[in-house]
């Protein structure tokens, strides 16, 4: 049974809220999906994430940019709990007869991940903040930058199948809807100016990601972008 049969009171003024906040984002159908289906990631919403998943493959989503969300969801919620949603994209996507493995997207080899990856950081943070972490890490501690770069932004932000600019409110999304990453939240918000992306649009990502995540993440991130990207 569904919602509207078993809760309809909720569900009609829950539906009834979700289209209110379209009311007020901009963001396009393709892209509140993604930022969606990462904050479901973040928060552990698998039957949510899964019905998401279909209705925007249905749509403008393709299944490249579906696996790559799950992707990147892994460096920062983990594999513990993005293989799950992986799993369940490649059962939707198998069930709609689409062949796996799909086209690789990785653009780094074992020998160039870590340069390739620094590259990458530094066009979202800055190259200089880049050098202040490595320079400012102690000896027994350095091999954290090198994941980061390496893994993170090599492996996996550098990765083809979505651009810079979108993978960063991915990221963002991922962030607010994990909850307990403030900093990282900050240090993000400041990335998205980085890469081109506004506070509209940040604006835009918290605005469709409240009904999904609720209030105190969404207005944690909020704060944020109030702090580091102010209003004209």
């Amino acid at each position: 049974m569904t919602f509207a049969e078993t809760d309809p009171e909720f569900a009609k003024y829950h539906a009834d809220f979700v289209d209110e906040t379209l009311q007020h984002a901009s963001l396009s159908s393709h892209d509140r999906a993604v930022v969606q289906l990462g904050a479901m990631i973040a928060a552990g919403a698998q039957t949510a994430f899964r019905q998401l998943l279909g209705t925007a493959l249905d749509g403008s989503l393709t299944p490249v940019e579906a696996k790559e969300i799950g992707y990147q969801a892994v460096a920062y919620v983990g594999s513990g709990r993005a293989s799950d949603f992986l799993t369940i994209t490649n059962d939707v996507l198998t069930a709609r007869g689409v062949e796996l493995p799909l086209p690789g997207q990785s653009t780094t080899t074992p020998d160039d991940r870590l340069e390739r990856g620094r590259a990458v950081q530094s066009a979202v943070v800055g190259a200089g903040r880049v050098d202040a972490m490595y320079d400012n890490a102690a000896d027994d501690t350095v091999h954290f930058q090198r994941f980061l770069s390496g893994n993170c932004f090599g492996d996996t932000v550098g990765r083809d199948g979505l651009d810079l600019p979108t993978r960063e409110l991915l990221t963002f999304a991922v962030l607010v809807a994990l909850g307990g990453a403030d900093a990282q939240v900050t240090g993000h918000v400041a990335g998205n100016l980085h890469v081109g992306n506004t506070r509209q649009q940040l604006l835009d990502v918290l605005t469709v990601l409240v009904p999904v995540i609720g209030y105190p993440r969404t207005l944690n991130g909020l704060a944020a972008v109030n702090e580091g990207a102010t209003a004209d």
